[in-house]
């Protein structure tokens, strides 16, 4: 590939990882360095720091167009249907995640274009979840790409992520920022998933670092094109909860699984020593920074935050302000 300048083009920015991934390409390369991109309106935290493109990935035209428009070197494709969502609607889960994929290793062929996709544990179980299933078809397509093509596409395989912008859509999201919001709250959280379920987990923050270390990495240290497997936090709802409980005495948790269970059952798989990130740590010097009780502190103290600013705003709108 000839030497050109660096012109990122982040696809899905309004979502939880996308935003905060722009924010930090656009603070390391520069505000002009990152094209942020999606079919959904510009995110405030956004607006001012760069150029802002809205596109569907769907649409091959449409994205090659961009593509050359921005002359992009670089694509982060960040769309994607999450576990439970994509459980209820299989077609459009399908049809979002593979096709978008194979639009932007298409456009990445012709224009020579480097592309990080995220996978995810998932993957390690493909038969029992529609998301698994197309994060395995993925990486097997990420692979054919390089394989035949020469297309250096880089993946990490995410364990589930924990945010205080976390948007419900996935097993681990759903009852970790479910907990943390409870807390605050002072109420009972009634658990789905049983007290002992072991889930690996990536704090924000580590998971956006991921993605840069591995896109920066020189490309001879780069011996896996399917997915690298990453190891950040392992921990229980149980352990969670007595970690939240050491800074919020008040708050008591109930277990009741339901079919939630079932999908995190499923990623037990992914908890071996292929899961341990040594591939990751030794091609691209992979390693978590942040550690559980330092996250649980500051997630209440963000949620809170986020909690008094919409309350002020509500006020506001009221005329109380």
């Amino acid at each position: 590939m000839q030497s050109r300048t660096k012109k990122i083009l982040v696809i899905g920015a309004s979502g939880q990882i996308g935003m905060e991934l722009t924010i930090a390409l656009r603070v390391k390369f520069g505000n002009d360095c990152v094209v942020a991109a999606d079919v959904m309106a510009e995110p405030s935290q956004l607006q001012g720091t760069g150029v802002w493109e809205e596109l569907n990935v769907l649409s091959a035209s449409g994205l090659q167009r961009m593509a050359i428009k921005h002359a992009v070197t670089e694509i982060y494709l960040l769309v994607e249907m999450l576990s439970v969502t994509a459980e209820r609607d299989a077609q459009n889960a399908w049809q979002l995640n593979i096709q978008g994929l194979l639009n932007v290793l298409e456009v990445a062929r012709e224009e020579q274009i480097k592309v990080f996709w995220p996978s995810s544990i998932a993957a390690r179980a493909p038969a029992s979840t529609v998301y698994g299933l197309s994060k395995y078809t993925g990486e097997c397509w990420c692979h054919h790409y390089h394989e035949k093509y020469g297309v250096d596409v880089r993946s990490v395989r995410y364990p589930a992520f924990i945010s205080p912008a976390a948007k419900p859509g996935g097993v681990g999201i759903d009852y970790v920022t479910g907990m943390f919001h409870a807390a605050l709250d002072k109420k009972v959280y009634e658990c789905f998933l049983q007290a002992d379920t072991i889930l690996p987990m990536i704090y924000m923050p580590d998971a956006v670092r991921a993605a840069v270390m591995l896109m920066e990495a020189p490309g001879e240290n780069i011996l896996r094109q399917t997915s690298y497997a990453i190891a950040a936090l392992r921990f229980t709802p149980a352990e969670l909860f007595q970690k939240i409980r050491a800074c919020c005495p008040d708050f008591s948790i109930t277990y009741q699984p339901d079919h939630r269970q079932k999908i995190a059952d499923s990623w037990q798989e992914s908890i071996s020593e292929i899961e341990n990130g040594q591939e990751a740590a030794g091609d691209w010097g992979w390693k978590a920074m942040y550690q559980l009780p330092w996250i649980v502190k500051e997630m209440l103290e963000k949620i809170k935050g986020q909690k008094l600013n919409t309350n002020i705003r509500k006020l506001e709108t009221m005329g109380i302000l």
